[in-house]
């Protein structure tokens, strides 16, 4: 399957998508950008940081970086954010997955196409949950703006069980611009925020460990490309280890020790079904 590219620039998708989280607010609706468009954003003050982004490509070198916009918000204000997005906006939707998906998901189009929209409520809900909260005022979504926070950031990718390169580039360019800290703090990996989550659920534990050696590992791998520095490499690998270090020495529950016990014998993550672009198509 061909993949779908937004058809706007990089800085125009970011002003449009930042846009609509703005005008969003000013009707007290809360919502904020995940994905790929929420890790260019959180870069832009780092501006090497983008230009490793270019310098690697998250499709390969010289194709666009972006697909569609996804977005998080809290399903107790889905009724004001169809209104938001049907009658102010005038995108339009898939009656068939709009009746499937409500509850959890709503997908839009752009009126004149350039891009689909995902919204996701309360949590994504892939290999592995994670989770922001369903109270406006008292959710992680609360957290940050106009994007999830980069502790979500990380865990929504270290989450995916057959990760793809984009997504190892993505956390790539996350550790490269941040550090990791204990606390939530703007600009910062909440590493014991990531802990505590992976501490109680082995699965999510396992996968999230691999996830980030390889992102090592491709990091080591561009390096050899000539496509890192080696003290972009070296930055990049001593954020990873600090995580993972943090992630290690927080204590785990009897949940996780009881789930380890089973290791891989039996399924640790959940099937994640592909929609497909068909299923997409505005009616």
């Amino acid at each position: 399957m061909s993949t779908k590219f937004v058809s706007l620039s990089e800085e125009e998708f970011a002003d449009e998508a930042v846009g609509i989280i703005e005008k969003a607010k000013d009707r007290g609706i809360v919502l904020r950008i995940l994905g790929a468009l929420a890790v260019y954003i959180h870069s832009k003050h780092e501006k090497n940081a983008l230009e490793i982004y270019r310098r690697i490509g998250r499709f390969g070198v010289d194709k666009p970086s972006f697909t569609d916009l996804d977005l998080a918000a809290y399903g107790r204000q889905r009724g004001d954010i169809v209104k938001f997005f049907e009658k102010e906006l005038g995108f339009s939707y898939n009656v068939l997955m709009k009746a499937l998906f409500m509850n959890k998901r709503l997908i839009y189009f752009h009126p004149k196409n350039h891009y689909q929209v995902d919204i996701f409520f309360d949590k994504l809900e892939f290999s592995h949950d994670v989770v922001f909260g369903d109270k406006p005022g008292k959710g992680r979504l609360d957290l940050d703006y106009p994007t999830i926070t980069l502790t979500d950031l990380v865990l929504e990718k270290i989450q995916i069980h057959q990760i793809n390169l984009k997504d190892i580039v993505d956390l790539i360019i996350i550790l490269y611009g941040h550090d990791v800290s204990y606390r939530d703090e703007r600009e910062y990996i909440n590493g014991k925020y990531i802990a505590e989550i992976l501490a109680d659920d082995w699965g999510f534990w396992y996968d999230a460990v691999t996830n980030l050696n390889k992102v090592k590992f491709f990091t080591d791998k561009f390096h050899s490309e000539n496509k890192l520095a080696k003290e972009e490499k070296e930055l990049i690998i001593s954020r990873v280890d600090k995580l993972v270090k943090i992630i290690d020495e927080e204590p785990k529950t009897k949940k996780w020790r009881k789930r380890a016990e089973i290791g891989v014998s039996k399924p640790w993550y959940r099937e994640v079904e592909e929609i497909s672009d068909s299923q997409y198509t505005a009616t």
